[in-house]
């Protein structure tokens, strides 16, 4: 880890946070969404439900339009690795309808749920109606492939501390909300979830957070933290 940056001034950071080019829903034309829209229908999930098994065989995709989802696999030896998490306006479940293969990952609500269940068929002939989605479609795809390559990238190249930070750089960019102390994220992820997510023991992450504590970066509750200093998360693994 490096340590040379710890004598750096603890402020909050003021600007907006950086936000990626925006979920699938939010890319759409009002025509755009209004003809997925139709093709679709509403549902709704209670927070820890799972809505798809990896290695199951559906016929839809999903659209979430409120609530937060993890998207995850399990290892050999039964435990959890996160993939994942989406929230409003994420497309799920669009690699099962383009090749028709089982489901690669488990998808499970956060919190409640509600989401617009598209049939393969009826997304298909969306994209077939609206050339322009197609395009966006194959964007979004790209930007988890780079997105997953930069995830391996990291389990060689950070720490656990590093790792952590990464993650909370991302959740700080995409859901922080500004307040007067800094970035609050209250997403529903609990210790385990995001040790899941750094490929990292819960005690490994335990102590990573304390170590971002002490030195002023984050304050952390009950499935929620704020940060304090993003610059100072950015420049530990950079």
């Amino acid at each position: 880890m490096r340590t040379d940056r710890v004598e750096r001034s603890h402020g909050v950071t003021q600007g907006e946070p950086e936000r990626p080019v925006g979920e699938f829903l939010t890319l759409l034309t009002e025509p755009e969404r209004a003809d997925l829209m139709r093709r679709g229908r509403r549902r709704e999930w209670e927070r820890d439900e799972t809505v798809c098994t990896e290695g199951e065989r559906t016929d839809w995709v999903l659209v979430l339009l409120s609530g937060w989802a993890k998207v995850s696999s399990d290892t050999a030896r039964g435990s959890e690795v996160l993939l994942a998490v989406r929230g409003p306006g994420a497309l799920l479940g669009e690699l099962a309808a383009i090749d028709h293969q089982p489901r690669s990952a488990t998808v499970t609500a956060l919190e409640r749920l509600t989401a617009l269940v598209v049939p393969v068929a009826e997304f298909t002939a969306h994209l077939e109606a609206n050339g322009r989605v197609s395009f966006l479609l194959m964007r979004l795809l790209a930007e988890r492939l780079r997105d997953a390559d930069r995830k391996r990238i990291e389990f060689g190249a950070h720490t656990t501390t590093g790792r952590v930070a990464t993650r909370l750089v991302e959740l700080a960019e995409r859901f922080g909300q500004q307040t007067p102390t800094g970035l609050r994220v209250a997403l529903p992820l609990s210790q385990d979830e995001l040790a899941g997510w750094t490929g990292a023991s819960r005690e490994a992450v335990s102590k990573a957070l304390g170590v971002l504590r002490a030195y002023g970066w984050i304050t952390t509750g009950r499935r929620q933290i704020v940060v304090h200093d993003l610059e100072a998360l950015r420049s530990l693994v950079s």
